[in-house]
């Protein structure tokens, strides 16, 4: 608590502004939140050191590795490991209220834990590939998240488990193909539950809702099989999904950089419609296939149906407590997916159409509202579909060139006007 707050404070007491019990809640607050970032900074360099001295070890050991006897290989593949252990135990057991500490030791010993296996099998020649390496890795670090409740190995585990999932099925496929990603991804689960209980509003939990969303993005393109040319009725389905979940009570009331789901969903939705904007995407359609019966029963359109029938029961779920009389156009994209089935090029008229209203709504609410963000981004997300078009239709250059003029004044005296309003509301 600074000395200007402390004196400022005294002269409030003073002047019986506020009360002597309410002067000590005050300090109090500025107290714990001057403990707060003091734990932040810790952790934070706490964390950032104990990774420099796992990988300052590796270095060193892998400098004089050749030189070294088969004893001296597997002694100093078992150390860090021994090491973290016991770090860890005497977090657990000496420094159990002490976050820099769980997150250091739990840190180091996940690296560790990675470092030993490899060594291990580098000494003995132990036969095995990168996915096997990583699914070994993840599984030994992941008691780590519950034992010592560290968030961080909870992080690095997601991004492990989504690297396994890019090598498994996008670096080496097709030649292998797995889901064990989903289930992995399960373990992490009630520990994600808890932060979003106990600690909603930790840098944790944003970081934690931010990992989750771009992970689960990344890998459901991982069951692509043979009809890989359906994802996008999956994708628009799960980013539907995102967007009901960014829109519930809990994530709603917070703020937008914490809301992750709601970000990566509207967008994400906005990108598939002006995809579907193109005619050429369209030419791989759902009946250009050898068998519609092995379309209808693939892996793809399975898990796009069942996406969508979540979609659906989130959507009835929020529309259905206000009697579906604040139901956004954006909530409705992902039943097109019917639509989509046998529309091909008719469909690229459609959505060129929704994106043009959406852009319209957005601009129409940030005018409401007063609010430059959403002006602009309506006034952008009209500009990115005219410039689509740009590309796709026979207009002659001087009247792409006026849209384009068109569209700059609109920027210019949309701003101009809403700041010219903010400026005569202050006075």
């Amino acid at each position: 608590m600074s000395d200007k707050i402390i004196n400022e404070l005294e002269e409030l007491l003073h002047a019986n502004v506020v009360t002597r019990e309410t002067a000590e809640k005050i300090r109090e607050y500025f107290h714990q939140k001057k403990e707060e970032n003091h734990n932040r900074l810790s952790s934070i360099f706490g964390i950032l050191g104990a990774i420099l001295v796992g990988l300052g070890i590796i270095l060193v050991f892998a400098h004089n590795w050749d030189n070294l006897s088969r004893l001296t290989k597997i002694i100093l593949s078992f150390l860090p490991l021994l090491i973290g252990q016991l770090l860890c135990g005497y977090s657990v057991l000496k420094k159990s209220g002490s976050t820099v500490w769980k997150e250091t030791s739990s840190v180091f010993l996940f690296f560790a834990i990675g470092a030993s296996i490899s060594l291990v099998a580098q000494v003995y020649n132990i036969p095995g590939d990168l996915n096997s390496f990583i699914i070994t890795w993840m599984l030994l670090s992941l008691p780590l998240v519950y034992l010592l409740q560290s968030s961080i190995v909870s992080l690095l585990y997601i991004v492990g488990i989504t690297y396994y999932g890019c090598n498994a099925n996008y670096f080496t496929y097709p030649s292998t193909h797995s889901f064990l990603y989903w289930l992995l991804l399960l373990g992490i689960a009630p520990h994600y539950y808890q932060l979003i209980k106990t600690k909603a509003l930790s840098n944790f939990t944003l970081f934690h809702n931010w990992f989750i969303a771009v992970s689960i993005v990344i890998c459901l393109g991982t069951i692509a099989h043979k009809n890989s040319h359906l994802l996008h009725l999956g994708y628009i389905s799960l980013f539907t999904i995102f967007y009901f979940i960014g829109k519930t009570s809990f994530f709603d009331k917070q703020k937008l950089k914490n809301n992750s789901f709601l970000i990566v969903g509207k967008l994400g939705i906005l990108y598939l419609l002006l995809l579907y904007s193109f005619k050429w995407f369209w030419d791989k359609s759902f009946y250009k296939t050898d068998s519609i019966s092995e379309t209808l029963l693939s892996i793809e359109f399975i898990t796009a149906c069942a996406l969508t029938l979540i979609a659906a029961l989130l959507f009835y779920k929020k529309n259905s407590q206000t009697n579906f009389k604040e139901v956004s156009l954006l909530e409705l994209v992902f039943l097109m997916n019917i639509l989509t089935l046998n529309s091909g090029y008719e469909f690229s008229i459609v959505a060129n159409v929704i994106v043009l209203f959406i852009g319209i709504f957005e601009v129409k609410r940030g005018i409401k509202l007063n609010h430059l963000g959403l002006l602009n981004f309506g006034l952008l997300l009209t500009t990115i579909l005219i410039t689509c078009r740009f590309f796709d239709t026979d207009l002659s250059f001087v009247l792409r060139g006026i849209l384009f003029i068109t569209i700059g004044l609109g920027f210019f005296l949309a701003n101009y006007f809403i700041l010219k309003k903010r400026n005569r509301n202050e006075k």
